[in-house]
């Protein structure tokens, strides 16, 4: 293990003081308050909107409408499709497309006269039947334009087999509710839009709102260096930062919006409601034959939405027949985003559930059936694998979690009046690397400076910098500076897909190591090593020192002084190689988790839950538990209690609040592990890292309907699973 991989947060003291600034936080001359109000129908038209009151009232400075917007330059032109486009052109008529849509924008001099004025529009409108039950319109699914029906082997090839499971699983609307709300402030220096906003790419959003006021990137800069989590909420640039950037434009002074947590709940995307039906096949020794996975997700009525639902199960059992199908609804509702584990995790659900259920059948110990049906090599893209130790981890958990004590039949172990039951998920996500350029620095004051402008919404993007700056330069932790999340400095990637270490630790490692060979060439041509081979020097500890004579030195503050410079520099972008494309690179992840079930409460306890996984080298053990811990406590709410419930006579969510929405806290949670396989992938990237963040969630929902159905023999197939559920008598339970 390096010095420097378990260093601790180098931004942690800053949070926990509060001397972190977000982007809300930042202070701003003549700064005003903005809020929206929303629609209070799911679909039609604005028949009227009176907001003569709020214009009126006491410190308001404008109330923006469809009736008196500045439309923007992009509203006429081809809508963008990349990630951070969003289709929906706020204020650009009357129509209603859904429920607590933004239909006007209040800015006012104080926060409390904004609120005020905000009470006082009021709107009438021509309602339209809208349609927000996946259920009912589920035969009216499209295949969307970027998905297309997988087929290897025999189509639905599971109808031959032996032994046969047809299962549906149900996964209900989800959503992102980290601690800190969406926000922006907005400003105009002439033509140039300045932003301090949530976001969690620069570049993404430099690019979706020059598209929209018709401005080039490079002359829209965004501030976004602190998030207070996001789970793919930033992934979007929305509707309420383009509403911020009219009215700053409108008043000509800063403007300030933070949306409500209501708010939350309907304007920045979620998990899609989504419905999955499992095919599988298999002989009776356990061997699969065949596999279908299909899905049904929710999407807007103005935006196609898709994920990766039904890709884990093309490879990740060896199985020759398999056959996948992928298909949106149009729901009137906010468009969907990538959730944390994005499509895998919802996938994963119906093919973990369903692997166990078909072991069930079979008679066998899911483990052992997953053995067999181990995949040896990438099927579906008939690769070898870069690197896979996923029999490491199911071994690891194994023992970790006490699955010796398991019984294959449900309801056969108890401890007092609880029902004990084990279970286990398998999870796996992309190892994707993007172009990434990074700015290394050595000051004459003996610090390191790394400039990128990735910013970092929880996981320890700026440790992972730190951590392989000061590996490779030798330097401590404590002497490298970390400068990012702002736009200015060298391109960095969106931070998503578990794709930032790989692709900016790539950067750092390339920058840094360029920036010691330039370094060691200026100290070679000083009279101390003219004599000496540049081979034979090396850089530690901020010393130019030769090998083969450790009394031959120069500091690097002394060399930079010498040379009369203020810093050495080197830029250096960063990205794959074609070698990568010829092998599959995945990361794996197994949940293991031990319930206990009160047969007269149907109350559940999660007693034990195990977290494992391959994911190359760890650059630092810390952050990388923490994104593991976390990522299983996102499963646990996706297991047992997130769900948005829908009048769906209005098209509104009756809990968009969080004391009927349920999230984890930490008395749902009574024991925790976490492990690494911690070996280096080969091909993945220089440090021979894989991606950790998606796949840390990924699994741990089937593992918990798992485990519950070892404990009670109910087998609950739509998520969350709540006490009502399972609180019926069963064989097992009595």
């Amino acid at each position: 293990m390096s010095k420097t991989s378990n260093i601790n947060r180098v931004d942690g003291f800053a949070k926990v003081t509060g001397s972190a600034t977000y982007s809300a936080e930042y202070k701003t001359s003549g700064v005003t308050y903005a809020c929206l109000v929303g629609s209070t129908i799911a679909k039609g038209r604005i028949k009227s909107i009176d907001t003569k009151k709020a214009e009126w009232a006491p410190g308001v400075l404008a109330v923006i409408t469809h009736l008196n917007v500045d439309k923007p330059v992009g509203y006429e032109q081809p809508k963008s499709r990349n990630n951070f486009g969003q289709p929906l052109q706020i204020f650009k008529d009357d129509s209603i497309l859904y429920y607590d849509q933004p239909i006007a924008l209040v800015i006012a001099d104080t926060f409390e006269r904004m609120q005020y004025a905000a009470s006082l529009i009021k709107a009438e409108y021509l309602k339209e039947t809208h349609s927000t039950d996946v259920q009912k319109v589920i035969n009216k699914g499209k295949t969307p334009e970027r998905s297309k029906d997988y087929h290897r082997g025999v189509e639905d090839g599971y109808k031959n087999a032996e032994v046969i499971l047809e299962e549906e699983y149900t996964i209900p609307t989800e959503v992102h509710n980290p601690m800190e709300l969406a926000n922006i402030i907005a400003k105009w220096e002439g033509n140039k839009p300045i932003v301090y906003t949530k976001s969690q790419g620069v570049e993404g959003t430099r690019r979706s709102i020059g598209g929209v006021f018709g401005v080039q990137p490079e002359d829209v800069e965004v501030h976004s260096e602190y998030l207070g989590g996001a789970f793919g909420m930033g992934l979007h640039t929305w509707p309420y930062e383009i509403a911020a950037l009219i009215g700053s434009k409108k008043i000509g002074r800063p403007v300030k919006l933070v949306l409500h947590r209501e708010q939350m709940f309907t304007n920045v995307g979620f998990r899609p409601y989504t419905i999955q039906k499992m095919g599988l096949g298999a002989t009776k020794e356990g061997k699969l034959t065949g596999l279908t996975h299909e899905a049904v997700a929710l999407t807007s009525s103005y935006e196609d939405f898709t994920e990766a639902t039904v890709n884990m199960s093309r490879f990740m059992y060896d199985c020759a027949n398999v056959s996948t199908r992928y298909k949106i609804v149009e729901m009137d509702t906010c468009t969907p985003i990538w959730m944390r584990g994005p499509g895998e995790a919802t996938g994963s659900f119906a093919l973990e559930s369903a692997i166990d259920e078909l072991a069930h059948k079979l008679d066998m110990d899911p483990i052992e059936f997953r053995k067999r049906n181990h995949a040896e090599k990438d099927l579906e893209q008939n690769k070898p694998w870069s690197s896979k130790y996923l029999l490491e981890c199911y071994e690891g958990g194994m023992e970790r979690i006490g699955w010796k004590n398991r019984k294959n039949k449900p309801g056969s172990v108890r401890e007092g009046e609880w029902l004990v039951g084990y279970g286990m998920g398998t999870g796996t996500f992309g190892s994707y690397r993007s172009p990434a350029t990074v700015k290394a620095k050595f000051l004459s004051n003996g610090t390191l400076v790394l400039q990128c402008s990735v910013n970092d919404m929880g996981p320890g993007t700026a440790t992972m910098m730190t951590a392989i700056g000061a590996e490779i330069t030798g330097l401590p932790a404590e002497n490298v500076v970390i400068e990012m999340g702002r736009s200015g400095l060298p391109k960095g990637p969106t931070q998503g897909g578990s794709a930032t270490t790989s692709s900016v630790g790539s950067a750092v490692h390339d920058a840094c190591n360029l920036l010691v060979s330039k370094a060691i060439g200026l100290a070679h041509e000083t009279n101390v090593f003219k004599s000496t081979p540049i081979a034979n020097l090396t850089l530690s500890n901020g010393t130019v020192i030769s090998k083969d004579d450790t009394s031959k030195s120069v500091t690097l503050v002394s060399l930079l002084n010498d040379n009369k410079l203020d810093e050495l520099i080197v830029e250096n972008e960063s990205k794959g190689s074609e070698e990568a494309r010829k092998y599959s690179i995945y990361s794996f992840s197994v949940h293991f988790v031990k319930v206990l079930v009160n047969p007269n409460l149907g109350k559940i306890r999660l007693a034990h839950v195990v977290s494992c996984a391959d994911i190359g080298t760890v650059i630092n053990q810390k952050t990388s538990a923490g994104q593991m811990y976390g990522g299983a406590v996102g499963g646990i709410g996706m297991g047992l209690m997130e769900s948005l419930e829908i009048d769906h006579r209005f098209g509104r969510p009756i809990n968009n609040n969080f004391a009927d929405y349920h999230v984890p806290v930490n008395a749902d949670i009574e024991k925790q592990e976490v492990f690494f396989v911690n070996k280096k992938d080969p091909i993945s990237n220089p440090m021979g890292t894989k991606g950790l963040g998606e796949t840390a969630l990924v699994g741990m929902a089937p593992a918990i309907a798992n485990a519950v159905f070892n404990a009670t023999g109910k087998r609950v197939r739509d998520l969350p699973i709540t006490l009502d559920k399972i609180i019926e008598p069963s064989v097992a339970m009595t």
